[in-house]
């Protein structure tokens, strides 16, 4: 194949549609009879609901009907739990059935024929509640004795799992000293454009259409219709344009439940598009992990082992979770060549918004953990960070290399990329220059992270919470097509949001064919009536480039096959000797022997007499494309992945003594996510992943208080950069192609939180001259202030 656009930072076409206006969402579509649905949400984190008057809302205009919990789960089952019992034994239903579990959790919904007559005739429901303690503090749980979220559980731990590599002990034993910390990863979110949103119509006769801009539906399908009691030939989902996910669009599978059982219960469509303050307090969040981390090290710094254990706050429901507490295990010994970990988990139940995943998901937090202990590594020793992470991260010559429980890390320079990060901030310089600009009243601070992105899950991983659940590996489809007039048009089993996957696919497709980039149609979005498909599909973990990209150039190379089988019957040649380019096939050596695409397919269509002995009419290709993986063995020991992309950070800042405000002055990244398909693309999704870096660690952050109720629900609280705010990004790339994946390409999706280590290191050496210690992510100015101002009273 040759490489004509495959590394060319060629147009998007979806952007190109974007900008123009022409893009189209969920709340484009419009259905005959199309309702509107609002909701009451409940004002208690934690209450029993002692009744609901609906009498005046069914009442109101426009009000078609009104709905309570007990109407919903009349008409659906409970959602299936991926934990073991006890925690597997909750009932979990789309709308609240007689007890309310976090603020903003549905409690009523009006359909009406518009969103504002819903809207005002939700204020016309009378619920009365009793409210009840709430569960707020996630490490309280631990100590047994908190009220009980869920009755039925008779416990608010979700799950627990221990993970024993190597020998920590031994590792101890060895070791010259002791390094231990208490750190938070804390709870946010991504905050995509458009939020969520559902349009879901039932018919008697055909079953469920769900237009939804869920990133997985087809992943998730079993949990839908098990919840909604029916059969897989009766629900259709379908996608078109989604603007942004990042992961947080994967639990509104619950509303999709939701949203089409309404539909049944009123008997026409209906419709409903999230508020922003909804997705705030009511959607998804990242779930704050909480760790007590000892350090088994040297003193010449290398570390031998940890010994964590870790408490992930889960919200109210598991409804993704306690997935995060195998994820992590991808990236068990992050960038680091440590052989000893020792890793005690828990997922608690809360009074606070389910928890899900978000950009990073599980991964994102453990290294953060691994980053901030080589920096106590080193200020304990009195040596560098970058020095310490020379010491200790796996070389460019060890790769592949096989992490301490099995994994295999696919080639990458984590030191190479530091490096070259650091010199792009002049890392060394401002160094020397500290000391300097301290005694001006400068707080200037350096930070460096390596993270590993790891894409392409093998889903035995759930096998080290949950021995009973059946998959193992995954999968990804693709279908390449002829039409009979000779285009090509290629559907795809995942499910873009911003990823630019018919960009990346036409160009695939069109190096593979030998023709223009503008002559290969993608389809939008997905449609499980049309669109191929595994239980595995979905954008989601990194995975497009290692599974979705696969499945489109094995099925783009069916089809040439194809296509040439066709030809050499025509031109009277061998197969061998048919060359397949520019609209047409040829023989080699005989150039002006071709055949057009047109010519081609209309005799896969309508002349079967001219086509090879043994091939069935038609020109469609389709591929699934899956990685060869097991389970885990019984010590939770195995590939748990196929790719790893990395990315190292550098980023310079300085505090405001006076406020504690943080400045980023200077900040540098280098990606290497293997062959790159399309750099324009690849730059994107860096740049989006510094900036939700950025966000996380200095603006974005829910806030519950001890009555469980979210103090920050709307961008006047939940604070997100703004362009003033966010620095430019200087960024190089390195490029070492995955040996694992016929195109060398690697997931570089999600980045998984190298900002993050880096700025919380950067902010902490800003003020490290006063013994400041920052152990958790986010970071308020009055958080650095109290460091500047308590060394101000101390002096």
């Amino acid at each position: 194949m040759t490489q004509r656009l495959i590394g060319s930072p060629v147009r998007t076409k979806e952007g190109f549609r974007h900008v123009r206006g022409r893009g189209r969402f969920v709340d484009d579509i419009s259905l005959p009879k199309t309702s509107y649905v609002a909701f009451l949400r409940s004002p208690y984190p934690h209450a029993i609901i002692k009744s609901i008057d609906v009498s005046r809302a069914q009442q109101a205009t426009g009000v078609y009907g009104v709905y309570t919990g007990a109407d919903v789960a009349a008409v659906t089952k409970p959602f299936p739990q991926l934990t073991v019992p006890p925690a597997s034994r909750v009932v979990d239903y789309s709308m609240a059935v007689r007890k309310v579990r976090f603020v903003g959790e549905p409690v009523a919904a009006v359909v009406a024929d518009s969103f504002y007559h819903a809207r005002d005739a939700v204020e016309l429901i009378e619920a009365d509640y009793e409210p009840l303690k709430p569960v707020s503090n996630p490490l309280e749980v631990l100590e047994g004795n908190t009220p009980l979220i869920h009755e039925e559980a008779g416990t608010n731990i979700a799950a627990t799992v221990d993970y024993n590599y190597g020998d920590y002990d031994s590792a101890a034993a060895k070791a010259d000293r002791i390094i231990r910390a208490k750190l938070t990863f804390h709870r946010f979110s991504s905050t995509p454009l458009e939020p969520n949103a559902v349009l879901a119509s039932y018919d008697e006769s055909t079953g469920y259409t769900i237009f939804c801009n869920n990133q997985m539906p087809m992943f998730l399908s079993p949990s839908i219709i098990r919840a909604l009691d029916t059969e897989m030939t009766r629900v259709r989902f379908v996608t078109q344009d989604i603007g942004g996910g990042f992961g947080v669009k994967i639990l509104n599978y619950t509303y999709m439940v939701l949203v089409a059982a309404l539909s049944k219960l009123a008997r026409r469509p209906v419709k409903w598009i999230e508020t922003r303050t909804e997705h705030m307090m009511a959607s998804s969040h990242g779930a704050d992990r909480h760790f007590s981390v000892e350090a088994a090290v040297k003193n010449d710094g290398t570390l031998l082992g940890l010994n964590v254990v870790s408490v992930d706050d889960i919200g109210a429901y598991a409804r993704h979770e306690p997935a995060g507490l195998t994820v992590w295990a991808q990236v068990a010994s992050g960038c680091c060549k440590f052989k000893h970990l020792r890793q005690k988990m828990y997922a608690v139940f809360t009074n606070k918004c389910p928890a899900g995943p978000n950009r990073g998901f599980s991964r994102a937090p453990h290294q953060f953990m691994i980053e901030r202990i080589l920096d106590r590594i080193a200020k304990q020793l009195g040596k560098d960070p970058v020095e310490i992470r020379k010491i200790n991260y796996v070389s460019r010559d060890e790769q592949p290399y096989r992490t301490l429980n099995g994994c295999v890390y696919d080639g990458g320079d984590y030191y190479g990329a530091l490096e070259k990060a650091a010199s792009l901030v002049d890392y060394w310089g401002w160094r020397q220059k500290q000391p300097t600009l301290r005694e001006q009243g400068r707080f200037v601070g350096v930070g460096v992270g390596v993270t590993i992105d790891s894409g392409a899950a093998n889903f035995g991983q759930v096998r080290m919470l949950n021995p009973a659940l059946p998959n193992v590996g995954t999968s990804e489809a693709a279908s390449v097509q002829m039409t009979p007039d000779g285009n090509i048009v290629v559907k795809l089993g995942t499910v873009p949001q911003g990823q630019s996957h018919e960009t990346i696919a036409s160009q695939i497709v069109a190096d593979v064919l030998g023709i223009d980039y503008e002559d290969v149609l993608v389809a939008t979005g997905f449609d499980s009536s049309s669109h191929p498909y595994t239980l595995h599909s979905g954008t989601y973990a990194s995975r497009f480039a290692g599974t979705g990209m696969v499945a489109i150039y094995d099925a783009a190379m069916r089809l040439k096959d194809m296509i040439a089988s066709i030809a050499a019957k025509i031109l009277e040649a061998r197969k061998e000797d048919i060359v397949v380019e520019g609209g047409a096939a040829y023989v080699r050596d005989a150039p002006e022997r071709k055949v057009s695409f047109k010519r081609i397919a209309r005799t896969a269509y309508a002349n079967p007499f001219e086509l090879p002995e043994g091939m069935e009419p038609g020109l469609t290709a389709q591929a699934v494309f899956s990685p060869k993986f097991e389970p885990p063995d019984q010590n939770k020991v195995g590939n748990l992945t196929l790719t790893y992309s990395y990315q190292a950070h550098a980023v310079v800042v300085e505090v405001d003594p006076e406020s504690g405000a943080v400045k980023i002055i200077d900040y540098a990244i280098v990606d290497d996510c293997g062959r790159v398909i399309n750099p324009a693309i690849v730059d994107g999704q860096v740049h989006g992943a510094a900036y939700h870096g950025v966000g996380a660690v200095l603006y974005e952050n829910f806030e519950y208080d001890e009555d469980g109720r979210l103090l920050t629900s709307s961008f006047m609280d939940y604070l997100t950069p703004t362009a003033l705010d966010t620095p430019g990004f200087k960024c190089e790339r390195i490029s070492i192609p995955s040996p694992f994946t016929p195109l060398g390409a690697k997931g570089v999706g999600e980045g998984c939180g190298a900002p993050i280590p880096a700025i919380v290191a950067a902010v902490e050496d800003a003020v490290k001259h006063l013994d400041g210690e920052i152990n958790v992510s986010h970071i308020k100015p009055e958080t650095v202030y109290r460091i500047i101002s308590k060394s101000s009273r101390n002096k």
